[in-house]
């Protein structure tokens, strides 16, 4: 029986562009957040990291200082950016505080779609970056032209973007937690936060923060009202309240704990609302507002947000308690309790996310994982 060329042809064509898969490359791939872009990137479907640039390990194969990774075929290049870029459809920069900032100028011809994992381009204010920061932006005209990733609040503008920011952990973790209040107008007065992280925040070289005597059995503050992620999760916050129509009268009170743990965030938020919310109610604006959030998992009653629970995932818990009103003002205490891992959802997993939805692709491809437990 003949076969007709033509449709063979068609069919081989229709083959071939089904196995076509977008290309990537991480620009700093030694660091903690590098590593975890490179181990989900090996196992997406539909990206294949084709390169990987440090200034450190040149030349050797990425597994050799990865070791949980199987044989990659890849090796730390020295490359510079335009380089790095070249035929690729993504770029992730896993780099440094106020590093990609110097590269402002570099990025702007590049055809890739870039996404930065520092805190450079997360501000839209100089003289915010300038003292959070410890140093002026050296190119201050392109804050703001990098659209946040944060997907429960700017999801269509990050689909339209070429050029991202992906949020820190604590703002992911705790903006996140805070965001269907600000929508619903509650966020008034002084917010208070408490938070907990594990020692693979602070990077992948040693430290006193990250030392294991200092860090193992201890809990210790550190950056009390002054962290940097303050301004980004205060900005976030109130860009849903002028969503929501309200205006922003709100300010964040941070403090950061050192936990001895390796990974993930627990943050504790306390804000006033007004007596006549009860259980119910605040039910419903968390579980409208996260109606449609691929990864966050309202907690609606038995066990509250926990790191373990979400540890190697994408998942950000939530959940909420209820003081009695207090009789001297007519309101009540709401605790907002949300956990994740901070080098993924709060980090490299994020990243990826907005990938998917810069790309095309599904939001959730190649994130869905089991986590690890415990």
């Amino acid at each position: 029986m003949g076969t007709n060329s033509s449709t063979d042809s068609r069919t081989q064509t229709l083959a071939t562009s089904r196995k076509k898969r977008f290309e990537a490359a991480v620009v700093g791939g030694t660091g903690y957040g590098g590593a975890e872009l490179i181990r989900l990137l090996l196992r997406h479907p539909a990206v294949e990291l084709t390169r990987v640039t440090s200034i450190d390990h040149v030349g050797e194969a990425v597994e050799a200082l990865h070791r949980s990774f199987p044989p990659t075929g890849l090796v730390f290049e020295n490359l510079a950016l335009h380089d790095a870029a070249r035929d690729v459809d993504v770029v992730f920069l896993a780099l440094p505080h106020k590093v990609a900032a110097r590269m402002a100028r570099e990025l702007e011809p590049l055809s890739a779609r870039v996404i930065d994992l520092s805190g450079d381009f997360r501000l839209r204010d100089a003289s915010s970056y300038a003292r959070y920061y410890g140093a002026p932006h050296p190119h201050p005209e392109f804050l703001g032209t990098f659209v946040y990733g944060l997907p429960e609040l700017y999801r269509d503008a990050i689909s339209a973007a070429r050029r991202v920011s992906s949020p820190g952990c604590f703002a992911t973790c705790i903006a996140v937690g805070l965001l269907p209040l600000a929508r619903a107008g509650l966020l008034q007065g002084s917010i208070r936060t408490v938070a907990c992280t594990g020692s693979s925040g602070s990077g992948a070289y040693a430290s006193d923060t990250t030392h294991h005597p200092l860090r193992a059995s201890n809990l210790k503050p550190y950056k009390p009202l002054e962290h940097q992620h303050i301004p980004e999760i205060e900005q976030t916050l109130a860009d849903a309240c002028h969503k929501g129509g309200h205006a922003a009268s709100f300010r964040l009170q941070l403090v950061p704990v050192s936990a001895p743990l390796t990974r993930g965030i627990l943050a504790t938020s306390f804000v006033q609302v007004p007596g006549r919310y009860d259980q119910a109610s605040v039910r419903a604006i968390v579980q409208d507002a996260f109606a449609e959030a691929t990864f966050v998992r309202v907690l609606d009653s038995g066990p509250q947000a926990e790191v373990v629970a979400v540890k190697g995932t994408m998942w950000l818990d939530v959940s909420f308690a209820l003081a009695q009103v207090d009789p001297a003002n007519g309101c009540r205490e709401l605790v907002v309790m949300t956990a994740l891992d901070n080098l993924v959802k709060g980090g490299a997993g994020q990243a990826v996310q907005s990938m998917n939805l810069m790309l095309g692709l599904p939001e959730s491809q190649g994130l869905d994982a089991p986590g690890l437990w415990p």
